[in-house]
C-alpha cells in the first residue's frame, strides 16, 4: 500500500523546494493536501509529471510548475483568485490555504462533477461552470487569475476581469520554448514578463488561429 503521507513529503522536498520556492504558506498547503484525492490514477499523484485527468489536454500541472506559478503570483490572504480550469480542484485546494477567496472554473462536466466532489469541504472555494476561455464575469475583478495550462495567445479577456494592477500567471507557448508568465492590467493596456521555462498542454480555446499561406 502506498503511504500518500511520505510521498506528499517527498514530492514537496524534491520538486517544490529544489525549485527555489521559498513561500512557506505555499510549501505548507501543498503538504497539506493530498494530491491523491484529485487523481484517478492514484500511483502517478506524485510524480514529476503533468497527469492527465480527462485526455491529452487536461491534465493536472506537475507540482513544480504549479507551485513556482503560486509564487510569482504573490498571494494576500485577502485576496480573490479566478482558478481558470481547475480540472479535478487539486489548484483550487492548495490556493483556498493561501488566498481569501477561490473560484474555481472548469467547463468538463465530468471534471465538475469530480471538482465539486473533492472541493466540497473547502469553504472558501465555490467551483462554477462555463466556457473557460471566457473566465467567470458574475465574481470579477479578481486580485489574481491562474490559468491551469498553456495557452498559444494573451488571455486578454482574462485580463479584463483583473482588478486595476493585478495579475495573471499562465504558460504562455507550445513545446520546448514555452515560458511561465505574468501579466499584469494596467487601465486598458496588458503588460507582460516572462518568470521561468516551463511547458504544460496546451487548453482548448487558447490555441492559436492557423494561419493561411497562397
Amino acid at each position: 500500500m502506498t503511504d500518500f503521507a511520505a510521498a506528499r513529503r517527498h514530492m514537496v522536498d524534491g520538486q517544490v523546494r529544489t525549485a527555489n520556492v521559498t513561500d512557506q504558506r505555499i510549501i505548507a498547503a501543498m503538504e497539506d493536501v493530498p494530491r491523491e484525492h484529485f487523481v484517478p490514477q492514484t500511483g502517478l499523484a506524485y510524480l514529476d509529471l503533468d497527469v492527465p485527468v480527462a485526455g491529452d489536454s487536461r491534465r493536472l500541472l506537475k507540482p513544480m510548475v504549479l507551485a513556482r506559478l503560486f509564487q510569482a503570483l504573490d498571494l494576500d490572504d485577502t485576496d480573490r483568485v479566478l482558478d481558470a480550469v481547475c480540472a479535478t480542484g487539486y489548484g483550487a485546494a492548495v490556493l483556498a490555504r493561501v488566498a481569501g477567496q477561490v473560484v474555481a472554473l472548469e467547463e468538463h462536466p465530468a471534471l465538475v462533477e469530480a471538482a465539486r466532489s473533492a472541493l466540497s469541504h473547502e469553504p472558501n472555494v465555490s467551483v462554477v461552470e462555463g466556457p473557460i476561455a471566457e473566465g467567470w464575469l458574475q465574481d470579477a475583478p479578481y486580485n489574481a487569475i491562474l490559468l491551469e495550462g498553456a495557452t498559444e495567445i494573451v488571455p486578454e479577456a482574462l485580463c479584463r476581469q483583473l482588478k486595476d494592477g493585478d495579475r495573471l500567471a499562465c504558460v504562455l507557448g507550445a513545446g520546448p520554448g514555452a515560458k511561465a508568465m505574468i501579466y499584469y492590467r494596467s487601465g486598458d493596456d496588458i503588460g507582460s514578463r516572462a518568470v521561468f521555462d516551463a511547458t504544460a498542454a496546451v487548453l482548448p480555446g487558447f490555441v492559436k488561429p492557423a494561419e493561411f499561406a497562397f
